[in-house]
């Protein structure tokens, strides 16, 4: 550098200098920690001030979610998915290990033992019958079957008791007698017991991963698994070995918690304690030292608030707003190239096509959907008046979830954004009208203003969606869902947004003549609801704010391209699926004369987002075919006890998928699609958008042009045939 630089110029080479260090991979590293742990301590110093005790106690139980966060990365890294069936797969083993103690009387650490191995044998067999079957599937489709395995570990976990001669898990006795006292805080022998596993079983995992062929081979195919099988990997085997491992790292969690808390049926961790081993994995960015880092500090920020105000409901809520806080923060380096690559098989929805334009003009094609159009209306008007009030009250309820899923198809399937708590924007609704019912307002005053909260709610949701994709946003709505049904609609916490339970609210009389406590009069006001709701979708897609939502989903840079504001499409289809949802939560708040603790329930926002796969994502047939499916999993009289309605649904998912990966409603459009090939091959008509997906049988013969009605072409400013 020249002696004669000015005091200017040397400044600015300071800031170029300091401009380029901060940019660099170690700086952003360094400024993250230092942020977390700034964090941290003002958490647990300043609004939740905790001692040292309870903070070691969170350290020691957030290890235990820190197993579970790990089994997750393992098979995110693996198959690029989310699996929400990891907590059960492990709890399958600990209910086993139960039984094993109280019914043969096994020793602790005998049947301990057997069940961890069980459990891993149950990963292997999971990943060869099941997994491997969706390898090819989109990732959306591929994270839902995982809901459908968790559905078939919990009716394992209702199952497996009865074996032994009882009707639930029995508590087991703690193995050893073991007391350690620090300040207020008591350790047992269960917290020692933590103390020793976790850190060997980590330690060998880093040396596994680290200085063994295997765990080398399982880095590469979990980096790039075609990049793998060129260099000669076996990647099947490797993805098997990597559920095994998932699957000991459930189990291993759950019989660790067993001396501690037992173990409860069908929800050996819960929805909470899955969300923050979620929440750990997706705050740690997916890789396994951060996972673990986060999963102690959520645990004890978690301890730190429950010694505060001792309340978990509390807690709940307090965890909503640190994943949605830190996933926000880590705006840069969420999602790698590789994953960005694939991150449209997230919101791979198979599009429903309609009728060519070359075969709707035909006499035969209208009359068929003119009488279609006849029967539905006869079906869905006409066939209530012959049934009784019970079969009416379920009748409306399957249009109103119907409702709900045609708004989580607008949200997932046209904009593209994966929502797992859609349920709180009804529970949303649901509350609104029931308090301005209370206080005497007219029913579509209560509708109207439901739906706008519920619009401002998921435009709330929505903004950090602007920041967050894929399975990030996917936690983020799930844990909202949790905080909704413990916090946001608690009458203790918010007396002025939720009903008062104990005033029955009746339905009014509309206009003075429609009297809608008749189940028959409200279901007609249903009908007509979901009429509108319909009419307003089937516009809306043929609208350009309909083909904006397509084209941002599917190539966001495409889009802005062409002007399009990603923003603007994203926030308009939150408002509009949060406003679709909401009014349907006050049209059943009215039909349950209250809020149902159905909406309140975490596990029955994944149970809907299923059923809106298994009808399909993106047409109103699919609505209606989810929400019947979803109406007779419900009911327990034609299915029986609980056993049989977790095994219908997980079953009855997995197949489903398996066989038809467009939901039930993609059965119909493929006849529909048949049916107008052949009357189209018989008219001798050429429809290009039928044979588009048609296999051409001999490609050497050219095609006879003598045979082709020239009147049978389409023009030029419809279709191009190459």
């Amino acid at each position: 550098m020249s002696t004669n630089t000015s005091p200017r110029e040397l400044w600015d080479d300071l800031g170029d200098r300091l401009s380029r260090a901060s940019e660099s991979p170690d700086a952003r590293t360094g400024a993250s920690v230092g942020l977390t742990a700034l964090g941290f301590l003002v958490f647990v110093g300043i609004l939740w001030p905790a001692p040292v005790p309870i903070l070691f106690l969170g350290m020691v139980l957030g290890s235990i979610s820190a197993l579970i966060a790990l089994g997750i990365v393992l098979i995110y890294r693996a198959n690029r998915i989310i699996n929400f069936a990891q907590g059960d797969l492990g709890a399958v083993a600990a209910v086993l290990a139960a039984s094993l103690i109280v019914g043969p009387k096994w020793p602790f650490f005998l049947a301990v033992g057997v069940a961890f191995l069980s459990s891993l044998v149950l990963g292997a067999v999971v990943e060869v019958l099941i997994i491997r079957r969706f390898a090819k599937s989109p990732r959306l489709i591929f994270t839902v079957a995982t809901i459908g395995l968790q559905q078939v570990f919990v009716f394992g976990q209702l199952a497996l008791p009865q074996a032994f001669g009882y009707d639930t898990a029995p508590q087991p006795p703690v193995p050893f007698d073991f007391t350690f006292r620090w300040d207020f805080v008591v350790f047992r022998g269960g917290h020692l017991l933590i103390l020793i596993v976790v850190p060997i079983v980590m330690l060998g995992l880093a040396a596994f991963f680290r200085y063994t062929r295997v765990g080398i081979a399982v880095r590469a195919s979990a980096e790039s698994a075609d990049r793998a099988a060129l260099l000669g990997v076996p990647v099947k085997r490797v993805q098997t070995l990597v559920w095994v491992i998932a699957a000991g790292l459930s189990a291993l969690a759950v019989l660790l918690r067993l001396p501690i808390q037992g173990v409860s049926i069908g929800a050996a961790l819960g929805p909470a304690l899955l969300l923050r081993a979620l929440a750990a994995a997706v705050l740690g960015r997916m890789e396994m030292p951060r996972t673990f880092a986060f999963a102690l500090i959520l645990g004890m920020m978690e301890q730190a608030v429950l010694f505060v105000t001792g309340r978990t409901l509390i807690v709940d809520a307090v965890m909503f707003f640190l994943i949605i806080g830190g996933l926000v923060l880590q705006r840069r380096g969420l999602v790698s190239r590789a994953e960005d690559v694939g991150a449209s098989s997230w919101t791979a929805i198979r599009e429903v096509r309609p009728i060519p334009k070359e075969l709707r003009s035909e006499p035969l094609i209208r009359g068929v959907l003119i009488g279609g159009a006849v029967l539905a209306a006869v079906a869905l008007l006409i066939l209530p008046l012959a049934m009784g009030p019970s079969d009416v009250n379920l009748l409306g309820v399957g249009l109103i979830f119907a409702m709900v899923i045609l708004s989580l198809a607008l949200l997932t399937g046209w904009a593209g954004q994966i929502s797992l708590g859609h349920l709180a924007f009804t529970a949303f609704g649901a509350a609104v009208a029931g308090t301005l019912a209370q206080q005497g307002r007219h029913f579509f005053v209560c509708l109207l203003v439901a739906g706008l909260v519920g619009a401002l709610v998921a435009v709330a949701i929505g903004i950090p969606a602007l920041r967050i994709q894929g399975l990030f946003l996917a936690v983020t709505t799930l844990a909202f869902a949790l905080a909704t049904g413990v916090y946001f609609l608690n009458e203790e916490f918010f007396p002025w947004l939720v009903p008062d339970s104990s005033v029955r609210v009746l339905r009014p009389v509309l206009f003075g003549k429609f009297d809608l406590e008749t189940e028959h009069t409200y279901y007609y006001v249903v009908l007509v609801l979901f009429g509108l709701t319909v009419a307003s979708l089937r516009s809306l897609r043929n609208s350009r704010s309909g083909r904006v939502l397509v084209a941002t989903r599917d190539n966001v840079r495409a889009a802005q391209a062409f002007g399009i504001s990603p923003v603007r499409a994203r926030l308009s289809a939150f408002a509009l699926s949060g406003f679709i949802a909401a009014m349907a939560g006050g049209v059943y708040f009215f039909h349950q004369h209250g809020i149902s603790t159905t909406l309140l329930e975490t596990p029955r926002n994944l149970l809907v987002f299923s059923m809106a796969i298994i009808g399909g994502l993106g047409s109103v047939p699919g609505a209606l075919l989810g929400s019947g499916y979803l109406m007779l999993l419900q009911n327990s009289s034609l299915l029986g006890s609980s056993q049989s309605q977790f095994l219908a649904s997980g079953v009855g998912l997995l197949l489903i998928l398996m066989v038809f990966p467009a939901g039930l409603s993609g059965i119909l459009y493929d006849i529909r699609d048949a049916l107008l090939r052949r009357y189209a091959k018989s008219r001798g008509l050429i429809v290009p958008s039928l044979l588009a997906d048609v296999r051409v049988e001999d490609a050497e013969a050219p095609p006879d042009f003598d045979d082709i009605h020239v009147e049978s072409l389409p023009t030029i400013e419809h279709e191009v045939v190459r």
